[in-house]
């Protein structure tokens, strides 16, 4: 029950955040710490980006609603997962702006999102 209840709640997360995107990259852009230095505002990468996040929340949500589905969290998680990678990288590089923020609000939910999304014992498993 527990990796549901994560899973909805990243999943809300991330598709808050993929609809905030999309419906209003510029503002996201300019309000997201750290976005700002990466190079200017792109409205179509934006909304890319955004609609990545969308399904990948959906994907999270509906593991919650069904366990059953837990085959599509875990293709959410893919993105997710390989977003924070990339974070990582940055703050091993030395490039992270804000490494803390990268940690708790991009590595920290996609490894519990990556935790969530697999079902858990006595879930269903197909």
């Amino acid at each position: 029950m527990l990796k549901r209840i994560v899973a909805g709640v990243l999943g809300a997360m991330s598709a808050i955040n993929g609809v905030l995107m999309l419906a209003d990259g510029a503002r996201w852009y300019a309000m997201t710490p750290g976005v700002t230095h990466t190079g200017p505002f792109n409205p179509h990468f934006v909304a890319d980006i955004g609609a990545a996040f969308l399904a990948a929340g959906a994907a999270l949500i509906a593991r919650a609603w069904r366990p059953a589905l837990w085959p599509a969290a875990v293709a959410g998680v893919g993105f997710i997962g390989l977003h924070a990678l990339i974070h990582v990288a940055d703050i091993a590089q030395g490039h992270a702006l804000l490494p803390a923020f990268d940690i708790g609000l991009v590595v920290v939910p996609a490894a519990l999102a990556a935790w969530a999304a697999f079902p858990g014992k006595g879930e269903l498993h197909a």
